[in-house]
């Protein structure tokens, strides 16, 4: 059963840790393991089995505070800074929770489903999925945090490399252009509203920057001259004494990087990550280019024919495996890192403004963030695709995020 396969799939990402790993909280940005279990396991109890099951009872009233995410509409919750302070429940105790819902919804899902329930449950798989790529990157960033930079495990998420062939500009004529989701296939909310754009001729790199590129603009004093960088990006630099990407480490002049394979030297051949959207346009900037906006990288991604087809099938082998594939033209373009754009995020003509709780999904997301594309290694295969839409601040970096460039 698909259910099934997914809530697994939570649980085996958390199998490597140790009990303590599950409650730490280094920041903001990230959320200790174990709310994660809680949280996507609130989603089916609070839209589905709570409404639609006849004589359910909650597992716990009380777990709304704490695993209610951003959902103004369903009451008050914990702040999301405060997620790693609430030692109670323990572990044990949300893993009782999550099997008490998963008993009730494999009952549930034999019984005959509206097309409406059919596509709430399919919003919850997806969303669980996504959370499951947040585990990954939030056990690295409470991992890599830990002066002894413990190894989470030995078989998870790597990255393919760049330098198996040359870098070179893929020319895109211009024109107008189909951007957004159509079809059967599932999308997000944000993915709708298909449209036109006329894009002037450009052209985009084959492959991302790598770290050897990325080393050629900090020994050039990248993070020093304030004439590559944006004046809040060059605000934050000095206020964080920013000197190289998140997770680098510089040791008797060899630099290190953390991985969940532990601490290691820098690969030069792997794409650059965990940098800020700052970092990506400075370093274009600093090579006299800049980002393609995310209609370009759609529009490129689509005449390469480097999406994933959507064969209905959420877990493979492969799950959290970089997918990059390369075309006649040796490009690399999705599945490794996500890609920091040059748009900001905003609805797309006729964005569909839903009703009600799942409203609230990421409609409200948009202002102050940047668009990212092309999915990364530690996202699920399945979401990877030309139309997805990721977004973040311009100084998040614990994520997989990376850049390549246009002109």
């Amino acid at each position: 059963m698909l259910y099934r396969q997914v809530r697994a799939q939570s649980e085996a990402i958390c199998a490597p840790l140790e009990l303590e790993d599950f409650v730490v909280q280094p920041c903001a940005d990230v959320s200790p393991p174990k709310w994660h279990l809680g949280h996507t396991t609130w989603f089916f109890e609070n839209f589905i089995l709570a409404d639609y099951l006849p004589d359910y009872q909650r597992f716990d009233e009380r777990l709304n505070y704490i695993f209610n995410s951003y959902y103004e509409s369903q009451g008050p919750r914990i702040l999301r800074s405060n997620r790693g302070n609430i030692s109670r429940p323990g572990v044990e105790r949300i893993l009782q929770y999550r099997h008490h819902v998963d008993a009730h919804m494999e009952r549930f899902l034999e019984m005959p489903l509206t097309p409406d329930l059919q596509d709430v449950i399919t919003i919850g798989l997806h969303h669980e999925q996504q959370h499951q790529e947040l585990l990954l990157t939030d056990i690295k960033y409470i991992l890599g945090t830990n002066p002894f930079f413990p190894t989470y495990a030995h078989t998870i998420p790597t990255l393919a490399v760049c330098n198996s062939f040359a870098a070179k500009w893929i020319p895109v004529e211009g024109g107008l252009y189909d951007i957004g989701h159509t079809g059967k296939g599932f999308c997000f909310d944000n993915e709708l509203g298909a449209h036109q754009v006329y894009l002037q001729n450009f052209e985009i790199q084959n492959r991302l920057i790598t770290n050897e590129e990325y080393l050629e603009f900090m020994q050039d004093g990248g993070y020093t001259q304030f004439e590559h960088w944006l004046s809040e990006g060059w605000e934050w630099v000095k206020q964080l004494e920013v000197k190289a990407p998140l997770y680098w480490y510089e040791q008797a002049g060899t630099w290190y990087q953390y991985t969940l394979h532990g601490l290691r030297a820098v690969r030069p051949e792997e794409p650059v990550t965990h940098i800020s959207y700052f970092e990506a346009d400075a370093y274009a900037r600093w090579r006299g280019l800049r980002l393609p906006t995310e209609a370009e990288w759609e529009v490129a991604c689509k005449q390469l024919h480097l999406q994933i087809p959507d064969d209905g099938n959420f877990l493979e082998s492969a799950h959290f495996q970089p997918i990059a594939q390369q075309h006649e033209t040796d490009s690399q373009l999705i599945g490794n890192a996500w890609e920091w754009t040059a748009s900001a995020y905003l609805p797309y003509p006729d964005f569909p403004r839903l009703k009600g709780a799942l409203g609230e999904y990421n409609g409200k997301f948009m202002v102050n963030q940047m668009v990212l594309r092309g999915g990364s290694c530690a996202t699920p295969r399945s979401h990877i695709r030309a139309t997805y839409r990721n977004f973040f601040q311009t100084d998040k970096r614990w994520q997989f995020t990376g850049l390549r460039l246009a002109r």
